[in-house]
């Protein structure tokens, strides 16, 4: 298979595999990816399978023909990947060995040789020469071993990106490649989502058309699409609306009462429930789901003082991969001594920012009207955001949501009468509570501050704690005039027809402008509410908080200049006083030097 004119796939099938890492159901088999890379010089990516050999050399043979290859970049030391090298050194014995000086102590403990006689150790940013093609390769510890390279082909602009964005199945497999990356990737690299973001960010600095992995399709078209939901995986962020619940049940009784937690969760209008029966289900797929969704239940019952051994499973899965940033709910029944609430809780003990549900349940033995009470109370406070964004449902008039309001950070969304638009603002204040008022700040040069202008509507979307910066750099570093911030996106609309967030928020308030007035570089709008929702419970995203938690520390070494305290933004020399942020607009006094 030819990727490029001088790239080749070589790699095999493995449609025998039953379990991958001897956990992993594998219906639609295994491909194990090598590639040729033809040029003045020949190398050959990592190899393949024991289980292969011969076919992985005929593949080769097959591109190459009697040529001899001059170098083996071997990129991952698991065996799927490495159990070939010896065969292949027997094979062409005057070919290279390139590799991390930790793959080379580890070639000692699989084969019993170094290779100290052929081998090039490389680093962070070493090069290797083909001809027209250079490699550059990018360390890449702890995705998902220690020894792990990925390597840069600036001719053809390929990352061959290792165990990074693989999949489960052979590459003949008809199947959505998200759902079974996905399962892989929580199964494989989950545990290490620091070390997978360290990577983006190197890799962002790349030009990259296509990506080779050693498992899974060769990806080359809308690679946004796959960054982005690599970015969201090892965030620990949220991927998809929707609640999952995994539970375990002995006589049924705990299994009925999911049911009917599920049916009341749809009824308040959580777009999407994942049941799982956890002693059924395969666990990585639960796994998969649990880290997907933003909100998980987990219903089990006491099981000799304890919980039930396959939600005891379930939950080391998730502690042992960082499990976080998640709301947790628990349903427990005990016929005499119901444990299994604090058993759990206790489990989870060590995960960062899981917030947990007031209510909860308790079964004995059956349901009754007191259990059956506790789901729907539970179903209504796990719903609190949906039902706040259905018009059928929410409560249109709940002031409540001025109490959202603080020294924080905001989305303004508008319309300009051909597309959306939604812009960050950090000034509003509530002015007057008889009647309410609400005073926004815009900066005249955002092209929001003209849109409300014109219009006299805005909604204001106060962000939550679990906003993550693809929202600033979304709403906040991009000019609606330019683009459409919400292209592709399925919107929700208020009663005045314009957008209000679906996530990362906990209230928002339609406002229509009443008084404006000029504060020379901004504009303040003084408006009336038309419409405040509720829509979560989430703490308000302060400025403090923003800069503490979310907004990247800027790569400032080795440069000398100011950087803006806002967004980042890195101004390398003097900075005149009259200086305004290329990105955030903000003006010099919110830049600091660069030490």
């Amino acid at each position: 298979m030819n990727i490029t004119p001088d790239v080749f796939y070589v790699g095999v099938n493995d449609r025998n595999i039953d379990l991958f890492e001897g956990q992993y159901i594998v219906p639609e088999g295994m491909a194990y990816n090598s590639y040729v890379i033809m040029d003045e010089k020949i190398a050959v990516m990592d190899s393949v399978d024991k289980n292969f050999t011969h076919e992985w050399l005929d593949n080769i043979a097959g591109v190459i023909g009697n040529k001899e290859p001059d170098y083996l970049i071997v990129q991952h030391m698991e065996p799927d990947h490495s159990a070939n090298i010896a065969n292949f050194i027997k094979t062409y014995p005057s070919a290279t060995v390139v590799s991390s000086q930790k793959a080379f102590g580890m070639m000692k403990n699989f084969f019993g040789d170094e290779f100290a006689d052929r081998r090039i150790v490389v680093g962070e940013g070493d090069t290797l020469s083909l001809g027209a093609h250079t490699l550059t390769f990018v360390t890449a510890p702890m995705v998902h071993w220690p020894e792990v390279i990925v390597t840069y082909d600036a001719k053809d602009r390929i990352l061959f990106s290792a165990d990074g964005f693989g999949k489960f199945g052979a590459l003949d497999a008809d199947e959505d490649w998200a759902c079974e990356a996905r399962r892989y990737y929580f199964g494989i690299v989950g545990k290490y989502g620091a070390q997978v973001q360290a990577l983006l960010k190197k890799a962002s600095a790349l030009d990259i058309e296509k990506i080779c992995p050693l498992h899974g399709p060769i990806l080359t078209e809308n690679l946004g699409y796959y960054l982005n939901l690599y970015n969201i995986w090892s965030s620990y962020g949220v991927e998809s609306d929707g609640i999952v619940i995994n539970y375990t049940s002995v006589y049924g009784n705990t299994k009925k009462a999911v049911e009917l937690l599920a049916e009341k969760l749809k009824a308040y209008g959580c777009p999407k429930v994942c049941l799982n029966d956890l002693a059924r289900a395969d666990m990585a797929e639960c796994v998969e789901d649990t880290f997907r969704y933003e909100t998980a239940v987990f219903a089990t019952t006491t099981y000799n003082a304890e919980i039930f051994p396959f939600m005891r499973e379930m939950i080391n899965h998730l502690t042992e991969r960082g499990y976080k940033n998640r709301t947790v709910a628990f349903i427990e029944n005990g016929s005499w001594a119901p444990m299994a609430t604090k058993v759990m809780k206790g489990l989870f003990a060590n995960c960062k920012n899981l917030t947990y549900a007031e209510n909860s349940v308790t079964i004995h033995s059956a349901l009754n009207d007191i259990s059956k009470n506790q789901i729907d109370e539970l179903a209504k406070e796990l719903c609190k955001g949906y039902i706040a964004r259905q018009d059928s449902t929410a409560n249109k008039n709940d002031m409540s949501a001025l109490f959202k309001i603080g020294y924080g950070l905001y989305v303004v969304t508008s319309n300009d009468g051909k597309k959306d638009n939604g812009a960050i603002v950090n000034t509003v204040t509530q002015v007057t509570n008889t009647p309410n008022r609400i005073a926004v700040c815009i900066n005249k040069e955002n092209y929001t501050h003209h849109v409300v202008k014109q219009t006299g509507i805005m909604n204001i979307n106060c962000l939550s704690v679990d906003a993550p910066f693809s929202v600033f750099e979304s709403f906040g570093f991009r000019s609606g005039r330019n683009v459409d911030k919400f292209e592709g996106e399925e919107v929700l609309r208020s009663d005045n027809g314009l957008v209000f967030l679906s996530k990362y928020i906990n209230a928002f308030m339609s406002l229509k402008v009443e008084q404006y007035v000029d504060l020379d570089t901004h504009g303040m709008f003084i408006c009336s509410i038309t419409e405040a929702r509720v829509t979560g419970d989430k703490d308000t995203m302060t400025y403090t908080y923003y800069q503490a938690n979310v907004k990247p520390k800027p790569q400032t070494e080795g440069k000398k200049g100011y950087v803006c305290k806002i967004c980042g933004y890195i101004h390398e020399g003097e900075l005149p006083d009259d200086f305004i942020c290329p990105l955030c607009k903000h003006p010099a006094s919110d830049f600091e030097e660069i030490k």
